[in-house]
């Protein structure tokens, strides 16, 4: 009977990488989002592109201090890398269509944002953090996620190593 009960747990544990494999964030999920700012992207769009997908909400600190670094990936990396904002809210002022057309206006954000006030895209991601970016690779899988400002470092790093790859 001891020896069933080993089989099924090693077999419970071999299941595991798949199922893992089978909730790796898409870019699918945002491209579906039906709520945009500054045009939306498609599939076509981002293939064989580095994509870097930043969630943030417009009132906060953090969320601003990285946009700087943002701005200048864009930028300088037009034929290689996409830029992708998620705007999941905070506060009951960050949920206001319009204060977060003004608050892109004012902090020279002009990439594809999707809107996000019911969540849905936090909570497919997983993600707990305001500011958190998601990147993907060439074949649109992540590849690294980033949590929290001053690691510009870090997000140039790995967007200059994805671009690079074959």
């Amino acid at each position: 009977m001891r020896h069933l009960q080993v089989l099924a747990l090693a077999l419970a544990a071999a299941a595991i990488p798949a199922a893992a494999q089978a909730a790796q964030p898409s870019l699918a999920t945002v491209l579906a989002a039906s709520d945009w700012l500054n045009g939306k992207p498609d599939a076509a769009s981002l293939r064989g592109k580095v994509v870097l997908v930043d969630v943030f909400t417009f009132g906060c600190y953090n969320c601003k201090n990285v946009t700087p670094n943002l701005k200048k990936l864009h930028a300088d990396n037009a034929d290689t890398l996409v830029v992708i904002g998620i705007h999941s809210p905070e506060t009951p002022y960050e949920h206001a269509r319009a204060n977060v057309v003004e608050a892109l206006k004012a902090q020279g954000i002009v990439w594809p944002v999707a809107l996000d006030p019911d969540m849905k895209l936090w909570n497919a991601y997983g993600i707990e953090y305001w500011p958190t970016q998601l990147i993907f690779d060439k074949h649109g899988r992540l590849r690294k996620t980033v949590v929290g400002d001053s690691q510009d470092e870090l997000v140039d790093d790995t967007v200059r190593a994805l671009a690079a790859e074959n």
